[in-house]
């Protein structure tokens, strides 16, 4: 997988003040989204649970992955980098948000509980990965896209859910461990759909 190098006017915010404001904004909307995602699974169930859930889970991987990049203007190495940053502040912002306002409330369910053991701490350290690791990939994407010419985000987008659901697929299909048609199954298929992205949108590049 490559990326584009070459600095470019306008390109590649990542001012320390900028990353900390996009940070926090990215936490604002990501805890918004979280907290539906919670409320969900306790007030629906069948179809509409899925439903909602789906909707839900595909805004916050979109706006998890491609914010940053889109904030930073991610162009080069630089820009990628800044919005990596901005991915692992965000998730920072999001425990003191959890710590101070959500836990208190009883957001949680039980559900989340049981698969910590009886706490719901564990889910920090994967979010800092997690939000980290999506907002660096989907920099990368669109730095490749936009050195194709034209707005990357669209297509960035719409190629990143597309691997996104072949890897789902694929899990399904070869019987990989805790795989099914579900919503969880795609939500954590991204991780694996990001990458591909990456390397679908570097083929072609133009060249400097």
């Amino acid at each position: 997988m490559t990326t584009a190098v070459h600095a470019q006017p306008g390109a590649d915010h990542t001012h320390l003040r900028h990353v900390l404001r996009s940070a926090a904004m990215l936490a604002a909307v990501q805890t918004v989204l979280i907290v539906a995602i919670a409320y969900a699974t306790r007030l629906l169930a069948g179809t509409a649970e899925t439903a909602a859930l789906g909707l839900l889970v595909t805004a916050a991987i979109l706006v998890t992955a491609f914010a940053p990049g889109l904030w930073t203007r991610a162009r080069s190495v630089e820009g990628i980098a800044g919005a990596a940053a901005i991915g692992l502040g965000a998730t920072v912002a999001f425990l003191l948000i959890d710590v101070a306002l959500l836990q208190p409330i009883g957001v949680w369910t039980n559900r989340w509980r049981e698969i910590g053991g009886g706490s719901n701490w564990w889910y920090h350290p994967v979010f800092w990965m997690v939000g980290t690791y999506l907002a660096w990939m989907g920099a990368w994407v669109l730095a490749n896209r936009a050195e194709r010419g034209g707005s990357p985000f669209p297509a960035a987008a719409g190629l990143a859910v597309a691997t996104t659901l072949a890897a789902g697929i694929v899990a399904v299909l070869v019987r990989f461990p805790g795989a099914g048609w579900n919503v969880p199954t795609f939500g954590v298929a991204a991780l694996a759909g990001l990458p591909l992205a990456v390397l679908l949108s570097s083929l072609g590049r133009r060249r400097a």
